[in-house]
């Protein structure tokens, strides 16, 4: 089980952005949004929730947990 998150499909399907774009509309560093995205690691709970508030999402809108 983990923890993954659709924050590659909101920002195609929705935004349909770049990376750089979308971490500039976001106001996260790409380097640590690139991560997140991947699933390489889920941040921290403070840089989860500017990213769920600057998308207008709950944050389990956005993360889920993987069976």
């Amino acid at each position: 089980m983990g923890v993954k998150n659709k924050l590659k499909e909101i920002r195609m399907r929705e935004f349909l952005m770049n990376q750089k774009e979308f971490c500039a509309m976001i106001g996260i560093s790409q380097s640590t949004y690139s991560t997140i995205e991947a699933n390489k690691t889920q941040g921290n709970i403070e840089t989860l929730l500017i990213i769920a508030k600057a998308l207008n999402r709950k944050v389990e809108e956005i993360w889920y947990l993987e069976d």
